[in-house]
């Protein structure tokens, strides 16, 4: 019973998880950060520091999230790549914005702290499964502005029995099928682990602007039927060994997006920079006061 009910919530959140950040390039570039508990506030401003310095001079681009539900104090930094060489081409990017903004000394310190802030961290490379999803952008016009748009995304990581890939693959299609002919079904993009992962693992993200976005999906059941429903969770139960997934917050402040998600919806991804506060001018009796001698 209970390992049926499993698999009805992993058919749940493939029914309403959808879309995984890909649009600019072939490849997702992932890089998650788990926090110490009493050192966010010193990652986060680290982070700003990052953020600044790639902005100011042409660095990397990428969109951070922070999670909502989920293993806590968990971030997810994602870039958009085309091919492998572009991930070295952005590393030097990278690189190169820090140590223009802060010397390659300080840069060395940077990332140094960043790391004295951290549980663990990872980094994976996915590529993005236009093949398998659901309703994908049809240009990167409509995806900019479905990201842009987006305030939270709930990812599934879903983890496949060894030589069980194509035939997962093959439900993925029927219920893609299925899902495209019914109206009210959102964007379901997929998106498969190539590198940084043990075996076979795909991922599935539904990007929304709130969290009741979540609410009122059409149930896989609906859309497949009671016999194409129970045909699909048996194949479930054949093909994936495990399953998790997270509802992550986007973090405007912790990002440096794409010149297309921030003309999407400036007024959320474009953040102000931060102006020193002027001193107030000192009144006649204080600058009296200042310039009294001491006794």
């Amino acid at each position: 019973m209970v390992r049926r009910a499993f698999w009805a919530l992993l058919g749940a959140l493939l029914c309403i998880a959808p879309a995984a950040m890909h649009a600019q390039g072939e490849y997702l570039d992932v890089y998650i950060a788990q926090v110490k508990p009493d050192r966010v506030a010193d990652f986060t401003a680290l982070a700003k520091k990052i953020v600044d310095a790639n902005h100011r001079f042409n660095g990397d681009r990428w969109l951070t999230q922070s999670v909502v539900y989920g293993e806590g104090y968990t971030y997810a930094f994602v870039s958009w790549r085309q091919n492998y060489a572009e991930v070295d081409k952005a590393t030097d990017a990278f690189m190169n914005a820090l140590e223009k903004a802060y010397g390659k000394e300080n840069t060395e310190k940077i990332l140094h702290d960043v790391d004295s802030c951290l549980v663990s961290s990872r980094t994976e490379l996915r590529k993005r499964r236009p093949d398998l999803s659901r309703k994908f952008p049809s240009d990167m016009a409509a995806y900019t502005n479905m990201v842009g748009a987006s305030r939270v995304l709930r990812t599934t990581a879903v983890h496949i029995r060894p030589g069980r890939a194509a035939d997962f693959e093959a439900l993925l299609k029927d219920a893609q099928a299925a899902g495209e002919k019914v109206g009210s079904t959102q964007p379901l993009l997929v998106s498969q682990a190539v590198e940084g992962t043990q075996g076979t693992t795909y991922y599935v993200t539904a990007l929304r602007s709130g969290l009741d976005g979540f609410d009122k999906n059409p149930t896989m059941r609906e859309i497949l039927g009671e016999e194409g429903y129970k045909k699909y969770l048996q194949g479930i139960s054949d093909t994936v060994e495990t399953a998790e997934s997270m509802i992550m917050r986007f973090a405007p402040d912790l990002s440096n997006p794409p010149g297309e998600v921030i003309a999407a919806a400036p007024d959320f991804w474009q953040v102000k920079p931060v102006v020193a506060a002027k001193a107030k001018p000192k009144s006649a009796v204080e600058k009296a006061a200042a310039e009294k001698p001491k006794q």
